[in-house]
This record gives C-alpha cells, structure tokens and sequence, in this order.
C-alpha cells in the first residue's frame, strides 16, 4: 500500500515543447518554428528571407497558447511578407543569375567537353556554359561560383591583411543567413559563398570588414576607421547590400522581416 501511495503521488514527466506547429494561413498551411529566448521581452515573428521560412520568438516564460495566439492575429502580416519575397532561380538552363554582378544566363552543352566556364553569345551576352548531363547541372554551376568565390575571397583577404600587417590562418565559405562574415580570434575568416553574385567592389568591402577584425575584435570607432583605411567606400557597399542582399539567397538549388 506504501509503494502505491508513492507510485500516485509522483508527477507525470511534463510533455516536451513542440519545436513547430502548422499555421492555417488563406490559400496555403506554413510550418512556423518555434524559439525560446531569455533576453526576448515579447513575443516576435519573424519571415527569414534567406531561408524563406517562418520563426516565433517566445520570451522564457512566455505561453505556448499566447504564442499560438499572437500568431494566428499576425496571419495577414505572415502573408504579406511570404508574398514579398522574391522568386527562386533555381540554377537550371536558360536561368538568369549574377556573377561578379553582371548577369550571366546558363547554357547547358551536353555534347560540349569540360565542366563550367563563362563566355559570350552570339549576340555579346554573358552566359555560363555548362557541359555534361542535365541532372548535375545545378551541382556543377554551385561547384563552379564556389570556386570562383573562394579565389576572390582569398584574393582579397590577403591583400588586406599585408597591407594592414595581420595574418589570416584560414578562409572558409558557407551558405549562412544572417551574416555575410565572419573572423575569430585564431584568424580564421568565414564568408558566405553568394558574395559571388555580388559587384567585385561590395565583396572586396567585405573582406576588408573582417580583416579589420584581426585588429580590433568590436565595431567601435577604432574598428570603422581602420576598415575605412582599408576601403573608403564603406558607404556604398554597405547601401548596396541593403538594397540588394536579400536578393541574393533567391539564387540555387531552391534579411529578415519582423513584427
């Protein structure tokens, strides 16, 4: 009898936290993931354009229920931003995409030999020849700019790093959403790869951003002077990838939006 009143008088282990939920929004169902932040005040929605996806932001001790609430009353907002978000390019034959920012459209030559190179039409456009078969099309051009990224990265690191006087250990591509670079205090540089897409001037801007990092690991004063010294037209670039940046996570095989 003691061992049974023991048994009944323990908790039932608490169910854990969904990580999404289905959202019912006019013409489609949209998966919304589910975040728990500590120094969040309330609670957020965001439309992540780079992923195209939707993320609610809850306070630590905010309420499953409340947060499904205020998603459901942001049901128009969520379709507003879906609805600006640019078209995908997927990277496929006849598609039209930017390299270094001049606009290049693919060509598939199956019959052709080699992998991917540019060149010029009859007409004098840019396009990206493409040889081999259809199906490791879009692979092969991703293989392709990731190279081409990775030259001018290094490239332009490099310089900036002789002619501030630091060293770089190591520079790394990948495909984030939220930063463009990144360095660590080992000299390590991590960049995205689709700076590719973007005019040589904002890319070189970049680099010179996180080499100016080996220097000063803030952004205070002294930072931004420094990566002026390296590149005086920080302002442009940087209104261009306001203006542009988002524009960039549309291109391949498939800036945020908050309320």
């Amino acid at each position: 009898m003691l061992f049974r009143a023991l048994q009944s008088s323990r908790k039932t282990p608490a169910e854990p936290e969904p990580r999404s939920f289905t959202l019912r929004l006019t013409q489609e169902d949209v998966v919304v993931t589910l975040r728990r932040n500590a120094r969040a005040r309330r609670y957020t929605l965001r439309v992540r354009a780079a992923t195209r996806d939707i993320v609610l932001t809850l306070p630590a001790n905010g309420r499953l229920k409340e947060a499904l609430d205020f998603a459901r009353r942001h049901v128009g907002w969520i379709e507003t931003r879906l609805a600006r978000l640019p078209d995908e390019v997927p990277f496929a034959a006849g598609a039209v995409f930017p390299l270094r920012g001049t606009p290049h459209r693919i060509q598939h030559m199956p019959g052709a030999r080699g992998t991917v190179w540019p060149a010029h039409d009859e007409a004098g456009a840019s396009v990206l020849c493409v040889a081999g078969d259809a199906p490791h099309l879009p692979r092969r051009v991703e293989d392709y700019l990731k190279r081409e990224a990775r030259r001018d990265l290094i490239e332009a690191t490099h310089r900036h790093a002789r002619a501030l006087g630091v060293t770089i250990t190591r520079v790394t591509l990948r495909d984030t959403a939220s930063r463009w670079g990144s360095c660590s205090s080992t000299g390590a540089l991590s960049f995205s790869w689709r700076l590719i897409f973007t005019p040589p001037f904002v890319l070189d801007y970049l680099a010179a951003h996180e080499v100016a990092h080996r220097r000063e690991m803030n952004h205070g004063p002294r930072f931004w002077r420094t990566v002026d010294l390296l590149f005086p037209e920080r302002e442009r670039a940087e209104n261009w990838l306001k203006r542009h940046g988002p524009e960039l996570h549309r291109y391949g095989a498939a800036g945020d939006a908050e309320a």
